[in-house]
């Protein structure tokens, strides 16, 4: 499987042009007390300012600069967003709309602005007649000060917490500052908060395709900034911010995002999957495995069944060797998820392509490559081939059938499962390639339309599989089951790491790659940034444990990076979700009596929670070292995990417990070191 590299080479290189862009700066009066929400008022505040009701305060918006501040009614005020980077020109008069919106626009920069409290947000939408760019939003330095315990949480993978004040994150290290930042719809979700003082900001961009977040340090302090390219050609001409004031948790924004996406009826849930689909409950309670050499054989199902190990998810790579009918059978015997892994996503000449998935038949090769505006091909994988444009194949499907002969071939051994790499995380692409035009967006789409006809059946002949991909972001949530990836908040230095296949392992030899099975050791500040759990949040669990199963990324598996082995595995257990292994007979050798034990804990806090929602999480200790989860509602599940070394309330350093109702008492696990 060559996926890895594609990450790699994937992240184009962004713009520099957003140097000039003022940053978001937290300070104590940026975070303001949240009061209960009182209905909206009627108009501005004199001071040539938009006043709407929103809950929590009220929000002004000042017309000429979308300048953005929020007001209590014990009179703190809070920053949303400072002035536009750039000149917006003179606005025309402001239209009110009843006592909730009102609209306004820019015929310099032709855009139009909407502004309404919806659901206790703020929600500001601008459309663009134009094509352009706009910096915005932002807080800028005027706000700058020196609120403690101030924070960004970012919804990098999983998710994490970052101190504003802290050097590591401050410099070069983090792997945040620089020019470049990211494209939002690399981010597993469309959103961060910003915390401080027991009180935050959530800001929630619906329109993530186009918009972009950017990092810099100044005094010390880390600051973000947005930007969004208006384009009509890329279907980008209209930007939706929206924000909320909250109760300054950490993941405040993350429950503020489900609550958006409970409303617009995009949250999906497991239970709902499990209904139509019974083998997706073989999820609950599962670790997840790639299978290599003898692990793919019937005789190691067997013996993992006999160390008791009640629940697996078993994966295979395109690499030619297929796990045979025979243990496939064993592993669906034993209660198993089984499937292939396969991408859609590449092309390469049939005459020498390095992987079987590559291989297209008739002339998709090149003819269905994405193009870009030069007219040249999209690269693929690791440079190989091209990207397979999603709208090419979507076009020949009703006539050719690609795609299903495809998952007809991938699973004629009887699998019940199934890997769609790239599908669901955030590489869409625009094609201009004269006979199949594409936007992001279209891309998006037909890549929903896809991995829905899988997991539900449609695409392979009326029968569902249990359906995962990579690095799922959350638009994908409602078609897809699990996702591998969406745990890990990759820093740009692992993939440096990952080229160095004389110290990371290579392809070979081919039953046991070393990429996967050698040990080794990450760069201390890319460990401290992917794994470090005092920055670490919960965020992606906070608005999809009840309707995705997510796990680390496949390459590192728990014990590629044994100096991280233990964290690793308390913060899967404390966010109640699957370990991702690579494994053999001579793993089960090595570490078998542990998989199983900690799979065992698994299966108990799965049982009691493993379709429900983490509805809170807490840092118990002023290191971070011990934190607590929670799932479902009063009474539910509480998971703890010490990552320190001295005992908390009885909870030795480097073990989890569970307590709470569906367990038969307390339960407690405490890896290996």
């Amino acid at each position: 499987m060559t996926r890895f590299l594609k990450a790699a080479t994937g992240t184009r290189k962004r713009r520099a042009a957003l140097a000039a862009l003022a940053g978001t700066a937290l300070t104590a009066s940026t975070f303001t007390a949240l009061q209960a929400y009182a209905g909206p008022t009627d108009s501005g505040d004199g001071g040539g300012t938009v006043a709407l009701r929103i809950k929590g305060g009220e929000a002004h918006i000042d017309p000429r600069t979308l300048r953005i501040t929020a007001r209590t009614a014990s009179g703190t005020e809070s920053v949303l967003s400072a002035a536009a980077a750039e000149s917006l020109g003179t606005p025309t008069p402001v239209s009110r709309h009843g006592a909730t919106s009102a609209s306004w626009s820019y015929p310099d920069r032709g855009l139009t602005v909407s502004a309404a409290a919806r659901d206790g947000r703020l929600v500001v939408g601008l459309h663009a007649t134009k094509d352009g760019s706009l910096g915005w939003p932002s807080a800028g330095e005027a706000a700058t000060g020196d609120a403690k315990g101030a924070a960004i949480e970012l919804p990098r993978g999983e998710g994490l917490r970052i101190p504003v004040a802290d050097p590591f994150w401050n410099s070069a290290q983090g792997g945040l500052t620089g020019e470049e930042g990211i494209d939002l719809k690399d981010l597993t979700m469309p959103f961060w908060g910003t915390t401080a003082g027991g009180h935050g900001v959530s800001t929630l961009v619906p329109t993530d395709l186009g918009t972009h977040l950017r990092f810099r340090s100044t005094g010390g302090r880390l600051h973000t900034a947005a930007s969004h390219d208006f384009s009509r050609a890329d279907g980008t001409d209209d930007y939706t911010v929206a924000f909320s004031l909250t109760d300054g948790s950490p993941v405040a924004a993350a429950q503020d995002y489900r609550r958006y996406l409970a409303a617009k009826g995009q949250l999906g849930s497991l239970k709902q999957k499990i209904r139509k689909n019974p083998e997706a409950a073989k999820l609950i309670g599962a670790p997840h495995a790639y299978v290599w050499g003898d692990g793919r054989s019937a005789k190691t199902v067997e013996r993992l069944k006999k160390l008791g190990i009640s629940r697996m998810w078993l994966g295979y790579d395109a690499d030619g060797d297929p796990m045979s009918k025979e243990a496939v059978a064993a592993a669906k015997k034993a209660g198993y998820l089984v499937g292939p892994y396969d991408s859609w996503d590449n092309a390469q000449d049939p005459k020498n392509a390095d992987t079987g998935v590559a291989k297209w038949p008739d002339r998709l090769w090149p003819d269905g490559c994405v193009h870009d505006a030069d007219g040249k091909p999209e690269g693929g994988f690791g440079g190989r081939g091209c990207y397979l444009s999603s709208q090419a194949l979507a076009d020949a499907e009703p006539q050719h059938h690609y795609l299903a002969d495809r998952a007809k071939n991938m699973t004629a051994n009887g699998v019940n499962s199934y890997f769609l790499d790239v599908d669901a995380t955030g590489e869409l692409f625009r094609d201009h390639t004269p006979g199949h035009p594409m936007t992001q967006a279209g891309d998006r789409k037909n890549r929903l339309q896809r991995m829905r006809g899988v997991s539900g059946g449609a695409l392979v002949g009326g029968r569902p599989y249990v359906l995962g991909s990579e690095s799922a972001g959350s638009w994908a949530n409602q078609v897809i089951d699990f996702s591998h990836g969406s745990s890990t908040p990759v820093h740009d230095g692992l993939w440096k790491a990952e080229r160095d296949k004389k110290t990371w392992g290579g392809y070979w030899p081919k039953g046991r790659p070393g990429m996967f099975f050698k040990p080794a050791t990450l760069d201390t500040s890319v460990a401290r940034a992917m794994f470090g759990p005092a920055y670490r949040v919960p965020l992606y669990e906070t608005v999809l444990h009840d309707s995705v199963v997510s796990t680390d990324r496949w390459e590192l598996s728990l014990y590629k990076l044994p100096e991280q082995k233990k964290d690793r595995a308390l913060l899967a257990m404390l966010y109640n979700t699957p370990v991702n292994l690579a494994l053999d007979g001579k793993v089960l050798d090595e570490h078998g009596k542990e998989i199983a034990a900690m799979q065992r804990f698994f299966a108990g806090v799965q049982k009691a929670a493993g379709t429900e929602a983490m509805t809170d999480f807490r840092v118990l200790t002023a290191d971070h070292q011990v934190q607590r989860t929670t799932f479902g509602g009063r009474g539910g599940l509480k998971i703890t995990a010490n990552f320190g070394s001295t005992a908390y309330r009885g909870l030795p350093g480097g073990c989890v417990r569970a307590t709470g109702r569906g367990l038969d008492g307390p339960q407690r696990f405490c890896p290996e070191g």
